[in-house]
């Protein structure tokens, strides 16, 4: 949570393009505002810091600058990076850097990569800046990334079912800006057209971009998917219990695993609480079976797939 976050200092994040640092700092300081609102949060990226040191020099009213900033309880710079090779905002940066840390105030800094690869930052501010904890944004999760979502979607006031945000969720998975520029797309091409925002469009307006991430589905994907159609817990997957309420969409997600992955049976198995692999094969050929003989399993199957966009 970024309650727990905001107790290490400094807190450093780095990760690539798109991959939520900026939405991550911007949760921090509302959480700070809303839970502590007598403390000053002041958010703003490198290059604001900069161009205002600069604006602060050329007017000759540096004091200004450095009573706005050291006396701040919460300092969030994005994208620190930016200052590479700026040596006398480096120099400013440090002794801000310094000024806050002996007051006890929190320093919250982003960048692209880690303290020790920022070529072009002096070594004592890499070090300073790995004094606390420097934490790798990996691509998000899919609770992250649907939090965003709905998150924009509140912001927005408008309504999107919630079987779109989830299919958009688990789609597009490398990039939040991308992400939020899909979610922008449906919803302006459903407003063009005056018509209710609905899965099956979402899926035919993003036929490009979805097959631009070329993703395949994951195993745990389908486990999702398969658990939330029929009801059932994911833990049921791994379960050896054998009632048909159960087994089932156990067999159904044995079946999407072997037809959407490219994984072996054995590993198709280990997925599904160590399973043997003739487990794997049996459950494949009764779904096929069920499927050609079945009408209304047939359709379960093809409906979890069009959820899945598969």
């Amino acid at each position: 949570s970024s309650e727990a976050l905001v107790g290490c200092n400094p807190l450093f994040l780095y990760g690539g393009v798109g991959l939520g640092k900026t939405h991550l700092m911007h949760a921090i300081a509302w959480h700070v505002r809303l839970h502590h609102p007598q403390r000053r949060v002041v958010y703003l990226s490198a290059e604001q810091f900069m161009y205002q040191f600069i604006k602060a020099l050329q007017s000759r009213d540096t004091l200004a600058f450095k009573e706005q900033f050291r006396s701040v309880d919460v300092l969030m710079v994005d994208d620190v990076q930016f200052i590479s090779g700026k040596d006398s905002t480096q120099e400013e940066f440090f002794h801000t850097f310094n000024a806050l840390v002996e007051q006890n105030k929190q320093l919250v800094i982003s960048a692209d990569r880690s303290p020790t690869d920022l070529s072009g930052i002096e070594e004592r501010i890499r070090s300073r800046l790995a004094w606390g904890l420097v934490a790798d944004i990996h691509t998000t999760s899919f609770e992250l990334r649907y939090g965003i979502l709905e998150s924009k979607v509140a912001q927005q006031s408008i309504t999107v079912p919630r079987d779109v945000l989830e299919f958009l969720a688990r789609r597009i998975t490398s990039n939040v800006r991308e992400l939020e520029g899909a979610l922008t797309r449906v919803v302006a091409q459903a407003d063009m057209l005056g018509m209710p925002v609905t899965l099956e469009g979402t899926q035919i307006l993003l036929q490009d971009l979805l097959r631009s991430c070329d993703r395949r589905v994951s195993i745990e994907d389908i486990q999702k998917f398969v658990a939330d159609y029929y009801r059932v817990k994911v833990s049921d997957m791994f379960s050896p219990r054998r009632s048909v309420s159960v087994a089932r969409p156990r067999q159904v997600a044995m079946y999407l695993s072997k037809i959407l992955t490219d994984k072996s049976l054995p590993e198709i198995g280990r997925k599904f609480g160590g399973k043997d692999h003739t487990t794997v094969m049996h459950a494949v050929k009764r779904i096929t079976d069920f499927i050609h003989n079945d009408p209304e399993l047939r359709e379960d199957v093809e409906r979890i797939q069009r959820m899945m966009g598969a």
